[in-house]
């Protein structure tokens, strides 16, 4: 369980203008900063982030909060995890508790697994013996010098307790070494080393800090132990299906470029950084997921590049990432070099610019999947054309819900010679073979509360100009509205970021602010939570507290449009706002006493229905005057 106090001490240590920056190139109006959502497609910025409160909120989605819930949207993370990411980011220690059982910290497993680097790095480079002598002889072969090992941080893995010994002379327990995954329980024997007279390189997570190992083993005669890799098990730090290798490195490149490269091996990965193509990284012993495209498409906007081995292996490969083309709005596209030759043999033999050539015509991964799949197949023989369309059916089954599947049907008819329409339905009709392939990675993870429990955002003209629609409708209750009632809860809404931005300008206001009837009982609460902090309070001190008592608070916060897009000065916004709602309050109190007085009892000359019909007439008069000032204001 992360405390309160942990949550407060990382959002207030993280930028959040630093965060989104990161993905969104955005450009100062006024106070906000705006640019074009990083959540859905639009080409006029309707993305606006607001550093005095901490929150952003895009007005063409609707999507918005505070900036754990970008990072739970961006990274596809529950609300704990968001958390501990931008812990790691700001290098704050969690003080977790866990049920009463405390396990080792993250930023020890960090530090545990950066010592453990250090060590077989001088095992490689500075070690005596035939271990040593194997692992720099195996690594020479590759083209991998000195000056290589040290950059890349590579090393030999002695085994037998080195390593064990050595961390526990720098003060790291069993618990953590076996929680890293840097030794393994010998059961009653103490921990011991988990890599064994192995070439070691080391795993990085996205601010270069190690994280992980992947060994290959140097032992001849005798089959290796795990098989000829192993990677570090999945850790409370690592997870091989959402970490890349050299992601660290290569993400700066992506950005500049657009374009990602994804290869199947470390080696491979070194020597396309080494010559020259640095937005390079690699999976893990495992299948591109969702998770790492996500990862890539963050960088890389353009294009991600898949070099597969051109085996049944890679085919596979290709196969499996085909069903996230309709989940990421980069380009998938797919390279096979010649020969079945996989990056580091083609580069020992060809020039970069020759390899240049071959990623500049790169194909669509689609096309690359129907060709391999078809060249199985007799198509002349009907009863194989058949056999095709099924095969290929349940290739494109998790498509089907995607908008592309019309030209995929399309494309695949023209080969198979049959109706487009038959393609469709039998595409239609074929079951999606495994949760991963129902897209599940395409779901994103809710946060703890329902973050789209709140409104649609009213649609608005853009701050350069350009119309923004309304979010899509399917979620909230301004559906069912009329206008004015919708015009009155937008305008809560705003008073409410205005509280938020400038709360000791409407401090001064409470008690009107008491007499309002508000449409939702939350939006009260978050009120009186915010006008509750002390004076001088920040705004984004002010938020947290109106977090406290709602946790959808950010989200509806965020929503606030005239901080931005208004031309009158705090007060006039906040004089106009509070009329507003006073007005449409009143209206209300209006209207529920006529109720009352209508279904009383009581004769017209009763005290009670006299001193009502007194407070309707009062009430009545009030809102003919701020209907007034309204109008002149409008």
């Amino acid at each position: 369980m992360i405390t309160d106090e942990d949550k407060e001490r990382v959002r207030q240590a993280s930028d959040i203008l630093q965060i989104v920056g990161e993905t969104v190139e955005l450009r100062q109006r006024g106070n906000d900063f705006w640019g074009c959502c990083p959540f859905h497609h639009e080409k006029s910025p309707s993305f606006h982030v607001i550093p005095a409160t901490g929150l952003w909120h895009c007005f063409g989605c609707g999507e918005g909060g505070d900036i754990f819930a970008y990072i739970m949207k961006r990274e596809s993370l529950d609300f704990p995890d968001s958390i501990r990411y931008l812990a790691d980011k700001a290098g704050i220690e969690l003080q977790e508790e866990r049920g009463g059982r405390r396990g080792p910290k993250r930023n020890r497993l960090i530090e545990c697994m950066g010592e453990a680097e250090a060590f077989y790095s001088l095992q490689l480079l500075r070690g005596r013996g035939e271990g040593p002598d194997s692992g720099r002889s195996y690594l020479g072969g590759r083209g991998f010098g000195s000056d290589v090992c040290r950059r890349w941080g590579l090393g030999y893995a002695p085994g037998h307790g080195a390593l064990v010994r050595h961390l526990r002379e720098k003060g790291f327990s069993e618990q953590e070494m076996i929680a890293c995954n840097a030794a393994l329980d010998g059961r009653g024997g103490g921990a011991r080393d988990r890599f064994f007279d192995r070439v070691i390189f080391p795993i990085h997570d996205e601010l270069g800090r190690t994280i992980a190992m992947g060994g290959r083993v140097l032992t001849k005669g005798k089959p290796a132990v795990g098989g000829k890799y192993v990677n570090t098990s999945e850790t409370a730090i690592f997870s091989k299906k959402k970490h890349l290798f050299a992601f660290d490195r290569a993400k700066d490149t992506m950005a500049a470029t657009g374009t990602a490269i994804v290869c199947e091996g470390y080696t491979d990965v070194i020597s396309m950084h080494e010559a020259g193509f640095t937005n390079t990284v690699a999976t893990m012993g495992t299948a591109l997921t969702m998770d790492h495209v996500k990862l890539l498409e963050r960088f890389a906007k353009q294009r991600i590049i898949c070099m597969f081995d051109g085996d049944a292996a890679g085919q596979k490969a290709a196969e499996r990432a085909v069903q996230y083309i309709g989940s990421t709005s980069v380009e998938l596209l797919c390279v096979v070099l010649p020969d079945n030759q996989d990056p580091m043999e083609f580069l020992s033999a060809h020039q970069p610019s020759e390899l240049q050539e071959i990623l500049d015509r790169a194909r669509p991964l689609m096309d690359f999947v129907f060709e391999k799949r078809l060249d199985g197949y007799d198509l002349s023989v009907p009863g194989r054309r058949v056999a095709a369309m099924n095969d290929m059916a349940a290739l494109l089954a998790p498509l089907k819900g995607s908008i592309l599947i019309d030209g995929y049907a399309s494309q695949l008819a023209d080969l198979l010679g049959v109706e487009v329409q038959r393609v469709k339905q039998i595409v239609s009709e074929t079951p999606v073979k495994s949760p991963e392939q129902r897209g599940t990675a395409r779901a994103e993870r809710r946060p703890e509360y329902d973050a789209r429990s709140y409104d649609e955002v009213p649609a608005y003209d853009g701050p350069y100009g350009d119309p923004v629609p309304a979010r899509p409708s399917g979620f909230g209750s301004m559906r069912g509205l009329t206008t004015d009632e919708k015009m009155i809860k937008a305008s809560e809404r705003e008073l409410l970021s205005l509280i938020a931005t400038h709360p000791d300008v409407l401090r001064p206001q409470s008690e009107r602010i008491a007499s309002f009837t508000w449409t939702d009982p939350r939006y009260e609460s978050m009120a009186w939570a915010m006008l509750a902090t002390p004076a001088g309070s920040s705004p984004q001190d002010v938020v947290a507290a109106a977090s406290e008592v709602v946790p959808e608070a950010p989200r509806v916060l965020s929503s606030g449009r005239l901080e931005s897009t208004s031309a009158m000065s705090t007060e006039d916004r906040a004089s106009f706002l509070l009329d507003m709602i006073d007005l449409w309050s009143s209206r209300r109190e209006i209207r529920r006493i006529k109720g009352k007085l209508k279904s009383a009892s009581c004769s017209v000359n009763d005290a009670e229905s006299v001193e009502l019909f007194k407070k309707a007439t009062e009430l009545q008069k009030h809102v003919n005057e701020l209907s007034n000032k309204v109008s002149s204001v409008v």
